[in-house]
């Protein structure tokens, strides 16, 4: 080979090992995940942003690879926590109080900057909502998808997960069935939906948590406006996604999880392994084969709750 050709080569080598380095790996050469936990809101026991993602971090503790750094109360006071992070993800309220459409769009550049270096981006709950005019474009293109509202809705009922895709977030995930308040009808890139894994312009989607809502569900009340919305009636018999994962086209992976509004769903085994596999996941690392193995007492459910007024 001709001494110009194995320079390139080299500069190759060197320039993906300097990209591989400025997208995560802390000192110690463990993978970053930044967990960002919303103000209080909602009565106790709901929308527990602050206790839910502590608990999140406690369950994540001992996965070998793995460093969790935790942010309460909204976007921390200093972004270098964000410093080496491969995934950062956002469990907070959303619509236009989203802390991530704050501070004049500093903010949404900042998360653009990342995800362009492949940082892996999580949205939960509330967190997953956004005003299209807003951040919609960038929703999409970082998850995938965001909730709309009066597009989508937001009923409080009990799906049955009991079929799931063949994907790293859903090993060891056994079937399950909570109630919550599971957003569905998401506003996907065209061309993604609960009802396969599919590809656009090399963003790769797999619904995750699949579920048929019944005509009553479907029929309302919804938890804000009430409902019911026809285009969401005239739908009956559809599949939804409630959640959903993405590898974009820079590297970097994104997901969507719409449940997680009453806290103390985080007892559920499955519930919560297939939300720590997809943290797992986000980073870039590879999720245990079995998933994320964790237990929870009632004394950790019940740690760091909001002081909140019924």
């Amino acid at each position: 080979m001709h001494w110009r050709c194995w320079l390139g080569v080299a500069l190759a080598v060197l320039s993906l090992g300097i990209t591989s380095e400025s997208q995560g790996k802390t000192p110690d050469g463990k993978h970053k995940l930044v967990l960002v936990a919303g103000r209080p809101s909602h009565p106790p026991r709901m929308h527990e942003f602050n206790a839910g993602t502590q608990l999140m971090a406690k369950c994540l503790q001992n996965t070998k690879g793995l460093h969790v750094d935790v942010s309460l109360n909204g976007w921390p006071k200093d972004d270098a926590l964000f410093d080496g992070a491969d995934a950062v993800v956002f469990y907070m309220d959303g619509g236009r109080g989203h802390e991530v459409v704050q501070e004049n769009g500093r903010r949404m550049k900042l998360v653009d900057e990342w995800t362009k270096k492949g940082v892996g981006i999580g949205c939960m709950h509330y967190g997953v909502e956004i005003v299209p005019d807003q951040a919609g474009a960038e929703f999409k293109r970082w998850i995938g998808g965001h909730y709309e509202h009066m597009f989508s809705c937001n009923p409080i009922w009990e799906p049955k997960f009991d079929s799931f895709p063949k994907h790293s977030i859903t090993q060891g995930v056994g079937p399950f069935q909570v109630k919550d308040e599971w957003y569905f009808n998401m506003r996907f890139v065209e061309g993604f939906s609960a009802a396969a894994p599919a590809k656009q312009e090399g963003t790769q989607f797999w619904p995750i948590l699949v579920a048929k809502p019944s005509d009553e569900v479907r029929n309302g009340p919804y938890v804000y406006p009430r409902g019911p919305y026809p285009h969401i009636q005239a739908a009956k018999g559809r599949e939804e996604a409630m959640m959903w994962a993405v590898q974009r086209t820079d590297g970097g992976r994104g997901f969507g999880f719409t449940g997680g509004h009453f806290h103390d769903n985080w007892s559920n085994d499955n519930y919560r392994k297939v939300v720590l596999n997809a943290c797992v996941w986000l980073t870039g690392m590879e999720v245990p084969e079995k998933g994320v193995e964790s237990s929870v007492t009632s004394a950790d459910i019940d740690a760091n709750l909001d002081p909140k007024k019924k």
